[in-house]
């Protein structure tokens, strides 16, 4: 039995393996692990094809001892619950994954200080760059980045005054266009519905523009309908419900993001109420099934795939020549999306 492990052991693969079955130099597979950009596209199928028929497993740990990259990008999200950031770290990982990189990925539940041990166990895994979700984070956060030297980029959220380069779009932007719809069709007895804004910042820049916003036409917005709701669809069902039962009641319901304002939607039809026509329901984000829900949401776009995109290049290229310099921030847009959630108060 010892000796059959041991036969076991020694028929491992090794890189001269591998090398030979791809009937390329070691050099070459060395390059192919470390560098793949750097190989055309024939010569990294040829290889590829030689790994799977070996079964060969490089050693990473000491790769990285020596300073040879190990091939990770550790992607930080404040939650995998819901769909929220799906298609964004979908559209990074296929981008970064043409360049011969895979992902780690964690969620810190919106707690900071959470985000910072995340941090500290993707470094001790040596990744080659970190992605952080928003703009704001613990200064130990960026201390930590500082002293390490490793590249990173902020997701989903863009400022031109951000720590490291920005991707993403311009939440008050967002917040702006739908408060203005809102305003525009009339409406001045308007509630909000935001997610907690405790560790997002997205949630609180959205929501600051719009009460600024209304407040700029007249209009404020009273105590009781001002709603803070979990991301949840059933949360939100339950507080529209609650909203709508009021005697006094909004002709419009601003929410903080399209999880919500679906909710919403759900709540006004319990209610007995119609969409629009009742009242008017708003969000922010355009997720998919957005537009399939019915009445389909009036909303505001933000470019997800395009975010993840751009930041898995962006930060690609930060890793692969760290000396160009040449990773910047980037505003992806938002677009307003009118649908049939929204009308003109009668």
């Amino acid at each position: 039995m010892v000796d059959q492990v041991s036969d076991n052991k020694s028929k491992k693969a090794d890189i001269i393996t591998v090398a030979k079955a791809a009937r390329v130099s070691p050099s070459t597979v060395s390059r192919y692990f470390n560098h793949p950009e750097l190989l055309k596209t024939t010569t990294r199928k040829k290889i590829d094809s030689a790994v799977r028929r070996t079964g060969y497993i490089r050693n990473r740990a000491a790769q990285t001892i020596h300073g040879i990259r190990s091939g990770t990008i550790g992607v930080l999200v404040p939650t995998l619950d819901h769909a929220i950031f799906a298609e964004v770290v979908q559209a990074f990982s296929d981008t970064v994954a043409k360049q011969g990189f895979t992902i780690l990925l964690a969620s810190h539940g919106y707690d900071l200080q959470r985000e910072y041990a995340i941090l500290r166990k993707f470094l001790e895994h040596r990744v080659d760059g970190v992605v952080l979700t928003g703009l704001d984070h613990d200064e130990a956060v960026f201390q930590l980045l500082d002293s390490q030297e490793i590249p990173c980029v902020l997701m989903w959220n863009y400022s031109e005054t951000s720590r490291f380069p920005s991707i993403g779009a311009d939440n008050e932007q967002a917040g702006r266009l739908i408060a203005e719809h809102v305003l525009a069709l009339g409406h001045r007895d308007v509630a909000c519905m935001f997610p907690p804004t405790n560790g997002n910042d997205r949630a609180l820049a959205r929501r600051e523009i719009v009460i600024n916003m209304l407040h700029a036409s007249g209009v404020e917005v009273p105590k009781e309908w001002m709603l803070e709701t979990v991301y949840s669809i059933s949360e939100s069902k339950q507080d529209a419900k609650k909203l709508f039962a009021q005697t006094n009641r909004p002709t419009a319901l601003i929410c903080g993001n399209d999880i919500l304002a679906t909710g919403a939607l759900y709540g006004a039809t319990a209610s007995g109420l119609k969409v629009p026509d009742d009242v008017t329901v708003v969000g922010i984000g355009d997720f998919k099934g957005s537009s399939e829900i019915e009445p389909a949401l009036t909303t505001v776009r933000l470019p997800a795939r395009r975010i993840g995109q751009e930041a898995g290049n962006a930060l690609v290229t930060a890793i692969i020549d760290p000396i160009s310099n040449s990773v910047g921030s980037l505003n992806c847009a938002p677009e307003f999306v009118e649908r049939r959630s929204s009308a003109v108060l009668e």
